[in-house]
């Protein structure tokens, strides 16, 4: 490391090197797990009044364009979008095509996370239309900022610390524009009417609640008052009809079909067994599961093993999928608290089932809040791209350094009681049990087992649990054993990526506004 980099770095309690400052505003290290304590109070939006807006509540206006020019938008804004589109998110790419006709540069783009069909906006960036992004980057515009292209650097949040930092004022918003599949004119919208239902938008409620001024586009346009309203009205100052939202095919993405591969079924079914074996599976538990296929498999396992033991949960955290759907349906649970939607048997769910409760970032992850529902689960399973012999781990970068993928809920997770990594113990020949991870996502000790089909490593930490298991006949090892195993399998260790460690491509917040790692560019 030169003596020029170590001036624009500083040492966390992590170990790592971040920046001492990001796009021109001082930033705070990691302190460590439950350590800041941040002395400021909550943002604002501004006081507004009633005799500014349409008394007959009617807040339409033609197009997108005239809108925008109604919010005053002008160059260095930030403006917000949502993510619960997808993969078949189409309005965010006609938000930049029309911002780029106006003639506006240098936004900072806010989106809860950003797919494979914003690759579009590259021209964006390249042109200047859009200054950064600060939000999640999966596949191509990540992969674009770690080759260092981008002009801003990337900041790279949960999303309850999206919703943190809306609300500590870390990020003021311009202008929200909220994509909604069905609204009235006064502004008031959900995401589980409409040709283009995606489910819940609580995703979008911080950008409503904060931003000065909120636009709601709809693809279905219905009499006042559109009900369940998750974006109220109140919040919004303009409306606007389109034709289409994006393509509702694309709304499923991602993994939502249950593993066929061996490995990866002996995975889920050594997680169900734990489950069981440790105790965490009896009457009024909670759990959490992603929608990978690992954890698809799991589900069906667990609801097996809870069937033949009479056992029923509480509540369950989404995102959903058909499988929650199931259980609630079935009765092996009394709620399933949701924060997306996967498929669209989760939104159909949503809007038929009153037990099938939409929730936000506020209520399920914001760590700057009175509490939350994430430190309430019993159990969360979860995956990685990376995991050190110390229990760290990683999910925005491969171990040949690029970004390809956003953080979710996944860091505000990590407060279970009982925090599961379903991993394989190597993807394509490359280990994923490494000795340091590429990137910092997660500290160790807030990992407490990694589950892989070559044996279960469980924290030292967690004396409590490998007590429970002593007598299991689950294959429990040391985690350096599994990955000296999979090194010689492998023919030994991921080799390092050959980073350019002069530009910062991007850096991961820790779900409390501090710094925890860099991504650096090629």
């Amino acid at each position: 490391m030169t003596k020029e980099l170590k001036s624009k770095l500083v040492k966390n309690a992590a170990g790592r090197y971040v920046p001492a400052v990001v796009n021109g505003i001082a930033s705070i290290p990691f302190k460590g797990v439950n350590k800041y304590r941040p002395d400021n109070s909550m943002a604002a939006p501004p006081v507004r009044t009633c005799a500014d807006y349409p008394s007959d509540g009617n807040k339409l206006v033609k197009n997108l364009k005239e809108a925008l020019k109604k919010v005053g938008l002008k160059n260095g804004m930030t403006i917000s979008t949502h993510h619960h589109l997808r993969n078949g998110d189409g309005l965010t790419n006609v938000l930049f095509d029309t911002i780029k006709a106006i003639g506006v540069k240098d936004i900072r783009w806010f989106p809860s996370a950003s797919f494979p069909c914003h690759e579009y906006l590259i021209k964006y960036l390249d042109d200047g239309t859009i200054h950064h992004i600060e939000g999640s980057m999966n596949g191509p515009l990540g992969r674009y900022a770690t080759d260092g292209k981008m002009k801003g650097t990337g900041i790279l949040r949960s999303h309850g610390g999206r919703y943190r930092a809306i609300q500590d004022g870390d990020v003021h918003i311009d202008i929200a524009v909220i994509a909604a599949p069905s609204a009235d004119a006064f502004g008031n919208a959900n995401g589980v009417n409409g040709k283009s239902a995606c489910g819940p938008l609580g995703f979008a409620l911080g950008d409503s609640e904060y931003a000065d001024k909120v636009i709601v586009v709809t693809d279905s346009l219905v009499d006042f008052p559109c009900v369940p309203w998750h974006i109220q009205g109140n919040n919004v100052d303009y409306v606007v009809e389109v034709d289409s939202l994006g393509d509702p095919s694309k709304i499923v993405s991602g993994t939502t079909q249950v593993t066929k591969s061996p490995d990866r079924i002996l995975i889920a079914e050594y997680i169900a067994q734990f489950v069981e074996e440790s105790g965490i599976m009896q009457n009024g538990f909670s759990f959490q599961a992603g929608a990978g296929g690992i954890n698809l498999a799991f589900l069906l396992l667990l609801k097996e093993r809870m069937k033949a033991k009479g056992v029923k949960a509480r509540f369950i955290r989404g995102g959903s999928t058909q499988y929650l759907t199931e259980m609630l349906e079935e009765g092996l649970t009394d709620y399933i608290l949701d924060g997306q939607a996967f498929d669209t048997e989760g939104v159909r769910s949503l809007r038929e089932n009153p037990n099938h409760v939409n929730t936000s970032p506020f209520t399920s992850y914001n760590f700057h809040g009175k509490g939350n529902f994430a430190s309430m689960l019993d159990a969360v399973v979860l995956g990685a791209t990376e995991v050190d012999a110390n229990f760290n781990a990683n999910v925005v970068t491969h171990s040949d350094g690029y970004l390809l993928h956003g953080i979710g809920g996944w860091q505000d997770c990590l407060f279970g009681k009982c925090v599961i990594l379903a991993i394989p113990s190597f993807r394509d020949r490359v280990p994923i049990i490494v000795d340091n991870v590429t990137t910092l996502c997660g500290p160790g000790e807030m990992i407490d087992v990694v589950i892989t089909e070559r044996g279960i490593a469980i924290n030292p930490l967690r004396q409590d649990l490998i007590k429970k298991l002593s007598n299991s006949k689950l294959p429990i090892r040391k985690i350096k054993d599994i990955q000296q195993e999979v090194y010689e399998l492998c023919g030994g260790k991921p080799q390092q990526p050959k980073l350019a460690k002069d530009k910062v491509a991007a850096v991961v917040q820790w779900v409390d506004g501090t710094l925890l790692d860099t991504v650096f560019a090629f």
